[in-house]
C-alpha cells in the first residue's frame, strides 16, 4: 500500500513559522539573561538549532543548546540523556523542542533529567501540534495547529527539503 504524501508546509512557511517562534520566545523571555533550547534528538534537535539562530538574530538573549536523547519507542526501558551538565542548566528558562506533538509522551519523557535540578521554568515548543495528547503537554510555542485523526502521520523534513507533510 501505498502512501500518499499532502504538503503542508513549504520552505518558506516553515521558516516563516521558525522565525515567529523564535519571535514569541524572545518576547516571553526578555528578562532573561540565557534561555535553554532543549531539543529532542532528531528533527527536534534541528528545528531547536534553526530556532536558536534566529533568536540570536532578533535578541540579545544568550540561546544554549542542549540535545535530549531518548528512545521515542520505549521511553520507559531507556535512560533519557543529555549532552550537556546539569549544573549548567541549574535555574534557566528550558524550552524543550520538538518536531511534532502528537500524544505528549516524548515530551514528558524527555523533560525527565530537567526535573532533577532546580530550573526556573519549563517550556515546549513544536513546529506541529496535533492535538493527539494522551499526557498534559500543551506547548507554548506552535509552528503550525493541524486538525488530523490519530492514524494519519505528519512528516516533518528539516534537513534536505525544509517541508511538512501528512502522509495518509
Amino acid at each position: 500500500m501505498v502512501s500518499e504524501k499532502t504538503l503542508i508546509l513549504d520552505a518558506r512557511q516553515v521558516q516563516q513559522k521558525i522565525k515567529r517562534m523564535a519571535y514569541e520566545i524572545y518576547e516571553h523571555n526578555f528578562k532573561e539573561k540565557t534561555v535553554v533550547l532543549a531539543g529532542i534528538d532528531g528533527q527536534g534537535y534541528v528545528l531547536a538549532k534553526l530556532l536558536m539562530k534566529h533568536v540570536q538574530e532578533i535578541s540579545p538573549l544568550e540561546v544554549k543548546l542542549v540535545k535530549v536523547t531518548l528512545d521515542k519507542l520505549a521511553p520507559l526501558q531507556s535512560e533519557v540523556t543529555l549532552d550537556s551538565e546539569l549544573k549548567d542548566l541549574k535555574k534557566k528558562c528550558i524550552i524543550l523542542v520538538d518536531d511534532v506533538l502528537n500524544t505528549g509522551r516524548t515530551f514528558a519523557y524527555g523533560m525527565k533529567p530537567f526535573l532533577n535540578i532546580e530550573v526556573k521554568k519549563i517550556e515546549t515548543a513544536v513546529l506541529v501540534n496535533r492535538s493527539h495528547t494522551l499526557f498534559p503537554i500543551y506547548p507554548q510555542y506552535t509552528g503550525y495547529e493541524l486538525a488530523t485523526t490519530i492514524k494519519d502521520h505528519v512528516e516533518v523534513n528539516l534537513l534536505k527539503e525544509t517541508a511538512v507533510y501528512l502522509l495518509d
